[in-house]
C-alpha cells in the first residue's frame, strides 16, 4: 500500500467517524425538539380544555345560589301545594330551556324529588328518592355539593350541583342542578390529541374517545369500588382500567404509537385534565430534518476529503484543481441553500397555519361573549357617526379656508378634528375594555372615570329618550372594586330607568356620589312611575320583574356583584319622585 492510499484511507475513516457523530448527534438534538415541541403543544392544550371547562362549569354555578333564595321554592317546600308546584315546575323548565341545564329539580329535607324541570318526560325525576345521593347529603350538611355521576333515572351521565335550601338547624331540601358535556367532548373530539377529565378515583368522566369515558387511569382498589356502589355513582358499569401506561412525560395506549403528555388541575373537588398529544407527527419531522443535516454533512465532509486528495495527489496541477473544487464546493452549497431555503419556507407556513388555527379559535371563543353587546354597540356607532360627519365638515371648510388663504380658521378647523378624533379612539377604547376577555381584578377604581365610560356607552340611547341627566354630589371619589364590573352594574341601572322613563314627559334620570363613613354611596334616581308596592320587598329575589319581557334577574345578579365587593345595593327613596337605588362601596385608601 502506497503513502497516497494509506493517506486516503485515514482520511476517509476520519471522515466516517465524523459523519457518524455529526448524524447521532442531529438525531439526537432532533428527537429531543421534537419532544420538547410536543410538550408544549400538549400543555398549551391542556389549559385550554382546562379554562373552556372552568368556564362551563362557572356559568352554572350561579344557578343553584339565585334559586336557593326563590321565595316560591322555599313556600312548595314548607306547604306544599298543587299550585305552587305547578308553578315551580313550569319555572324550571323555561330555566332549563334557557340555561341549556339538562335538568333543575327541588328534592324535600329527606331526599324526595317534588319538582323537576323534566317533569312532562317519561323519565321525570319527580317523585324519585334521591337520598342516599352524596351530593344531596353534602347539600344538607355542609350547604353545598357537586357530584359527577350517571343518573339512576335518565342513565346519561353528568355533574350535579346541589344547595341546600334553608340553615343547617332547619333545612327544608336541596335545589340541584345537571349539567352535561357532551358538547364539549365533541369540540375536543376534533382537536388533534385526546382530552380526558378524571374524577378523584381516577374514572374518566369526560373525553374526546367516547370508548374511554367510565375507564379508569390505573386499577381502582377494593375500597373505592365499595364507596362507588354504595352512592351508585356509575351504575353497573366495570371501571375497567384503560390500556395506558404512562412513564413520565410520555404515554403508551396499547395498539396506538407514543404520545406525550401534560396535566392540570380543574375547579373541581379531586378533578384532573390530561391531554395526550401524539408525538408521531413532530418526531417524523425532526428525523426528516435530522437526514437533511446529515446529508448535508456527508457532502461537506466528502468535499473536503476530496478537497485533501486532489492538493496531495495533484501539486503540480495545484490552480487548475482548486478551481475545479471551488466549482464543486460552490455547487453543492447551492443544493445546500435551496434545501435549505425550502426547509425555512415550510417551517414558515406551518407556523402561519398554526396562527390561522389559533386566531379562529379565539374567535370562536370570543362569540359568543361578544353577542350580549348589540345594543351597547348600536349607540356607540351613531356616538362615533356624530364626530366622523363633524370631522368631514371641518376638513372641507379647511380646504375652503386654505383655498382663500385664510391660515387661522384652517387652523382651529384642523385643532377640533385632532379634539374629535381623540374622542373617537376614547369611545372606542371604552368598548374594547368592556369587551374584552379578562379577568377581574379588584382594587382601587375612580367613580368618576367609571360613570363616565358607562355613559359613553349607553349616552346614545339616554339622549335619544330625550333624558335629562344629572351629575350630583362628590367628585374624586375611589372605591375597591373591579372597574368592568362596576359598570356592569351602573349599567343595568341606568338601563332599568331608561326602561322606567319609556312615553315620559321630560324625564330625567340622577346620578348622585357621596362619601359616609369609610365607604362610598352612588344613588341613580329617575322621575319615572317607581316600584310598585307589592315588588318593593322582593325586587331582588330572583325572577321578580315589573316588565312582561323582563326575566328578572338583572337586579340580583348587580346585588351579588356589590357583596362581591363587600358592598350593597338597595331600593332607596327617589327625589325625583320615580325609583331610586343606592349602591354602597367601600372606599378605597388616598396614598
Amino acid at each position: 500500500m502506497t503513502r497516497s492510499t494509506r493517506s486516503l484511507v485515514l482520511l476517509a475513516a476520519a471522515g466516517a467517524v465524523l459523519l457518524g457523530l455529526v448524524a447521532v448527534l442531529a438525531f439526537r438534538i432532533a428527537q429531543q425538539q421534537a419532544m420538547s415541541a410536543t410538550d408544549r403543544a400538549a400543555a398549551q392544550l391542556a389549559r385550554d380544555n382546562a379554562g373552556l371547562f372552568a368556564s362551563e362549569l362557572q356559568k352554572f354555578r350561579l344557578l343553584p345560589l339565585v334559586l336557593a333564595e326563590y321565595p316560591d321554592v322555599r313556600a312548595m317546600l314548607e306547604a306544599g301545594d298543587a299550585a305552587t308546584i305547578g308553578r315551580i315546575n313550569s319555572r324550571l323548565e323555561l330555566l332549563a330551556q334557557r340555561t341549556d341545564a339538562a335538568a333543575i329539580y327541588v328534592l324535600t329535607a329527606q331526599g324526595r324529588t317534588v319538582a323537576a324541570s323534566n317533569y312532562r318526560l317519561p323519565t321525570s325525576f319527580v317523585g324519585q328518592d334521591y337520598g342516599f345521593r352524596p351530593y344531596f347529603q353534602g347539600a344538607i350538611r355542609d350547604g353545598g355539593a357537586e357530584l359527577f355521576a350517571l343518573g339512576t333515572v335518565s342513565g346519561r351521565p353528568g355533574l350535579y350541583l346541589a344547595r341546600r335550601i334553608g340553615d343547617a338547624a332547619r333545612p327544608l331540601g336541596v335545589i340541584v342542578v345537571k349539567i352535561e358535556f357532551e358538547g364539549m367532548q365533541a369540540a375536543w373530539a376534533r382537536q388533534q390529541g385526546e382530552t380526558l377529565v378524571t374524577d378523584s378515583h381516577g374514572v374518566v368522566i369526560v373525553t374526546s374517545e367516547p370508548r374511554w369515558r367510565f375507564g379508569t387511569v390505573g386499577q381502582l382498589d377494593a375500597r373505592a369500588r365499595a364507596a362507588i356502589r354504595a352512592t351508585r355513582q356509575y351504575g353497573a358499569l366495570p371501571l375497567t382500567a384503560l390500556p395506558l401506561e404512562i412513564d413520565g412525560g410520555t404515554a403508551r395506549m396499547r395498539g396506538a404509537p407514543d404520545a406525550r403528555i401534560a396535566a392540570t388541575g380543574l375547579p373541581l373537588t379531586g378533578a384532573q385534565l390530561r391531554v395526550l398529544y401524539p408525538l408521531d407527527p413532530a418526531m417524523r419531522s425532526a428525523n426528516a430534518n435530522a437526514r437533511l443535516i446529515s446529508l448535508g454533512a456527508l457532502v461537506l465532509i466528502a468535499g473536503a476529503l476530496l478537497l485533501l486528495w486532489r492538493a496531495r495527489e495533484r501539486r503540480l496541477l495545484q490552480i487548475a484543481a482548486q478551481r475545479a473544487l471551488e466549482a464543486q464546493v460552490a455547487e453543492r452549497t447551492a443544493e445546500l441553500r435551496e434545501t435549505n431555503a425550502q426547509l425555512v419556507s415550510e417551517s414558515a407556513e406551518r407556523a402561519r397555519a398554526d396562527r390561522r388555527y389559533r386566531a379562529a379559535r379565539e374567535e370562536l371563543a370570543q362569540a359568543s361573549r361578544l353577542g350580549s353587546l348589540g345594543q351597547i354597540t348600536a349607540g356607540v356607532a351613531h356616538e362615533i357617526n356624530q364626530p366622523v360627519a363633524a370631522i368631514r365638515s371641518f376638513a372641507e371648510n379647511a380646504q375652503g379656508f386654505l383655498a382663500k388663504g385664510d391660515g387661522a380658521r384652517a387652523e382651529s378647523n384642523l385643532a377640533r378634528i385632532v379634539e374629535l378624533t381623540q374622542r373617537i379612539g376614547t369611545i372606542t377604547a371604552e368598548l374594547r375594555n368592556f369587551a374584552r376577555k379578562r379577568t377581574p381584578e379588584t382594587g382601587p377604581v375612580d367613580v368618576d372615570a367609571a360613570i363616565e365610560s358607562t355613559l359613553l356607552l349607553i349616552g346614545d340611547r339616554v339622549r335619544a329618550q330625550g333624558v335629562t341627566l344629572e351629575r350630583t354630589g362628590e367628585t374624586g371619589l375611589q372605591v375597591i372594586a373591579d372597574r368592568v364590573r362596576l359598570e356592569q352594574i351602573l349599567i343595568n341601572l341606568i338601563q332599568n330607568a331608561l326602561d322606567a322613563l319609556t312615553r315620559r314627559e321630560k324625564p330625567v334620570i340622577r346620578i348622585g356620589t357621596a362619601r359616609a363613613a369609610d365607604h362610598v354611596e352612588i344613588e341613580v334616581a329617575d322621575n319615572g312611575p317607581g316600584v310598585a308596592a307589592q315588588l318593593r320587598d322582593q325586587l331582588f329575589m330572583p325572577f321578580v320583574t315589573g316588565r312582561d319581557e323582563g326575566l328578572g334577574l338583572g337586579l340580583p345578579i348587580a346585588r351579588n356583584i356589590a357583596r362581591d365587593f363587600g358592598g350593597e345595593l338597595s331600593l332607596a327613596e327617589s327625589a325625583l319622585g320615580g325609583a331610586g337605588f343606592r349602591l354602597i362601596l367601600p372606599e378605597a385608601a388616598h396614598g
